[in-house]
């Protein structure tokens, strides 16, 4: 195999562990988020407005990692 064909693939490696992992991350803080709003209805506007600022967290260290993963690929 070549170079640029070895990083393809491991941008693509890369690309879906990230994807992988920002699913995880949101699915179990969304998780968390329900059953915080279960627990404790009256706190739950707090609890949305803090899971959504989060999400977005994650969200954005995501496009940074795969932008990143896009760059070795074409470097």
């Amino acid at each position: 195999m070549e170079a640029t064909a070895l990083a393809y693939l491991a941008a693509g490696f890369g690309s879906g562990l990230v994807i992988l992992g920002a699913g995880f991350g949101i699915g179990k803080l969304a998780s968390a988020a329900m059953e915080a709003s279960g627990r404790q209805p009256e706190a739950a506007g707090a609890v949305r407005t803090s899971m959504i600022i989060a999400a977005a967290l994650i969200e954005g260290a995501t496009f940074f990692a795969l932008a990143i993963c896009i760059l070795l690929a074409l470097k």
